[in-house]
């Protein structure tokens, strides 16, 4: 009995093992720091010593012209953040009724399939840049009386292009679910709606939230776009001071702010793709 409770203890070719394991990663972590190193010492040696340096180097990185501009760039940004906000709402009910007016079967439900269809076809292809103009400049001249605020007018451009990438990554992760869940959920007694609402879409979710999440990325920076509406958004504020500084360092200011605020969205982005990857490697439920 004492025998069978004694801990294990790993044999010494197990400790070999372990041991050898670590020095690789070591050696593995060292290599990786001292390349990194030595290209970005390269690198920035190259653009150092380039003719020209100087005058770029104040032309596009001017401290005092940065510290100058950042209140102003930084108010811009919080109007890009407010548009993003309404927009992802707007995005993610549209993009969730387009899946499911697709996945409508029956020959009865073809005008609303045709419907769905020639939208996402529709904002699919068109660029951001002309679906802004078109909204902002199209709506408010059926009725020049009323005045619609150019960040509404930039929101419900944004939406449309988006709601129609969001909604196609929907629809393929609900054909992406197996037949038989449905066939189950309805043999149980649900209902068409719920077997979407508590079956299909929850399951189609899991499967395509990292492809979600890069689309919520790519609009988190167009929404810069709203600028050539006139929204004095973080972009329109640096081209203000750039007219008056003739200096573009405001536009790398405006840059940065735009890569701090998808940076934690990007990361969490890779988190949840190597979870789900890490997930279905060991046999998880994906």
């Amino acid at each position: 009995m004492t025998d069978r409770t004694a801990a294990w203890q790993p044999s010494a070719l197990e400790l070999d093992r372990r041991l050898h394991r670590r020095r690789a990663s070591r050696r593995s972590v060292l290599i990786a720091l001292v390349s990194t190193v030595a290209f970005a010492a390269i690198a920035g040696w190259l653009v150092v010593t380039s003719p020209n340096w100087e005058a770029v180097r104040q032309t596009f990185f001017n401290v005092e012209i940065a510290a100058e501009s950042f209140p102003r760039i930084l108010e811009g940004l919080w109007l890009n953040i407010r548009v993003l906000f309404f927009a992802t709402i707007v995005v993610a009910i549209v993009g969730t009724l387009l899946a499911v007016m697709r996945s409508l079967r029956g020959p009865v439900f073809f005008p609303v399939r045709a419907l769905a269809t020639g939208y996402t076809d529709l904002f699919r292809g068109l660029p951001v840049l002309i679906v802004l103009y078109l909204v902002g400049f199209g709506i408010p001249g059926l009725n020049p009386e009323v005045r619609i605020p150019v960040a509404v007018l930039g929101t419900i451009a944004i939406s449309l292009c988006y709601s129609a990438y969001v909604a196609e990554v929907l629809r393929a992760g609900m054909e992406a679910v197996h037949p038989s869940q449905r066939v189950a959920a309805r043999s149980l007694g649900l209902s068409h709606a719920k077997t979407l609402r508590l079956v299909v879409i929850p399951q189609a979710l899991r499967k395509v939230v990292p492809a979600l999440m890069n689309d919520f990325v790519s609009m988190q920076k167009d929404v810069g776009l709203i600028s050539v509406l006139g929204a004095v958004d973080a972009i329109r504020q640096a081209q203000i001071v750039q007219a008056t500084t003739y200096n573009f360092t405001p536009y790398v200011v405006a840059g940065l702010l735009f890569v701090a605020l998808s940076f934690p969205m990007i990361r969490l982005t890779d988190h949840v793709s190597a979870r789900m990857a890490t997930r279905e490697q060991t046999g998880g439920t994906v």
